[in-house]
């Protein structure tokens, strides 16, 4: 915080005492004809200017006095006499100032924060919500006619086990689901997501340029989760959640940022949840699901396993937002033939990165070493959650023109 600003000229006085000053004219032509005036008479006094050159203060808004500097050159210090009006206005910005520290977005005095949501209980909620409009659109798999559902059928992965299939239809139905701004705990997403990416505890306004700054095209995130549903921001929920992945999502949103290798974090995301979602309906992550007795936990490594391909590629290769297109295909494609060598590429990297500490010198993030809860048995089935909890990867029914492109959606 900027140290107090004294706005208040003075001179010494007889005995240490100080006097203050009494504006009698107008500053004209750069030059101040201001006099001290002490029980009615007026001292001679010569004034000069201590704001390293700056032209004369003026009525300014507080965005104005930062932008120019003026407000961190007042609190270094200067005892330029200014006119009555000058010393209310910049009484005025002082206060704004100091008050900086304590603005609140989209809080009111006797509100509290949006509290933070895990995956899991995101999950829940679609666990025990109606979803059944939704299922009847969606397409979990690639339909596959003649020769090709020959070859398929003979040559192919495996088909995905049958006790997995509801579990697979859960994940299409929530990339079916669009923000719903009366749904609490979709607005909770979006506020966890936004805290945790740029270390937060405050709340942000629903629309606004500030989702830009996560990578998001404009001011309402929900625009651009046309290709993948809620699942797009589930999938980012996930990512900087888990304790052990979020460091790799502020290292990827870090690179985001950068002045030249600079692209949208939140875009970026939802293509490759695209990506992963496609790999599911073409069944090349069935053998893994089946090995594992789960589908959420399989697609959300794949998720970020993809995501952690295109980061290294991005950043070795020195990409920018120009080869977005190329970068995204070549992932794509690689992701499509070497599913179980992107999935063991991820388990090395995060073992690596658990052996070294903490990336970086930083501290791990408190927050992010709460475990969330175990889910127990699923809503409305037998089945409990495998391993140590559930994890959830998106997959939505893009449409056919969208299937296989690869580029910014």
């Amino acid at each position: 915080m900027e140290e107090d600003i004294d706005v208040t000229p003075h001179t010494e006085g007889l005995n240490g005492l100080s006097h203050e000053f009494k504006p009698l004219e107008e500053i004209t032509n750069g030059h101040s004809n201001h006099k001290p005036v002490m029980n009615g008479l007026i001292i001679s006094h010569n004034v000069k200017e201590q704001t390293n050159g700056s032209a004369p203060l003026r009525s300014l808004p507080i965005s104005a006095l930062k932008q120019n500097g003026l407000l961190q050159t007042l609190a270094a210090g200067g005892d330029q006499p200014q006119p009555a009006e000058e010393n209310v206005e910049l009484e005025k910005a002082r206060e704004e100032w100091e008050a900086l520290e304590n603005v609140q977005p989209a809080l009111t005095e006797d509100s509290n924060p949006t509290p933070i949501i895990s995956f899991n209980e995101a999950l829940q909620y679609f666990q025990t919500t109606d979803l059944g409009d939704l299922l009847k659109n969606i397409q979990p798999t690639i339909r596959r006619t003649g020769l090709a559902a020959i070859t398929h059928f003979l040559f192919g992965p495996p088909r995905l086990h049958r006790e997995l299939l509801e579990e697979r239809d859960l994940v299409f139905a929530i990339a079916q689901c669009h923000v719903d701004n009366s749904q609490t705990v979709h607005m909770r997403v979006l506020q966890t997501i936004y805290k945790r990416l740029i270390g937060s505890r405050l709340d942000c306004p629903r629309f606004g340029a500030h989702w830009e700054n996560i990578g998001f095209q404009g001011t309402d995130p929900a625009t651009d989760l046309r290709g993948t549903g809620f699942l797009g921001l589930m999938h980012t929920l996930y990512f900087v959640m888990d304790p052990e992945t979020l460091p790799l999502a502020r290292d990827i949103y870090k690179l985001s940022q950068h002045p030249t290798q600079n692209f949208p974090f939140s875009v970026m995301s939802i293509n490759m949840t695209r990506i992963a979602l496609q790999v599911l309906r073409e069944e090349a992550l069935s053998k893994e699901c089946n090995r594992r007795q789960q589908v959420v936990g399989v697609l959300n490594d794949f998720y970020v396993a993809t995501y952690l391909h295109l980061y290294q590629l991005w950043k070795t290769q020195q990409k920018t937002i120009v080869d977005s297109g190329f970068v995204l295909k070549e992932v794509e494609l690689f992701a499509k033939k070497n599913p179980k060598q992107m999935l063991r590429r991820l388990e090395v990297f995060l073992k690596e990165r658990r052996a070294g500490g903490a990336p970086g010198g930083t501290s791990p993030d408190p927050q992010a070493q709460q475990p969330s809860p175990s889910l127990g048995a699923r809503a409305g089935s037998g089945q409990g959650s495998k391993g140590k909890e559930m994890h959830f990867t998106g997959v939505c029914d893009l449409p056919p023109d969208m299937e296989g492109e690869a580029r910014l959606i």
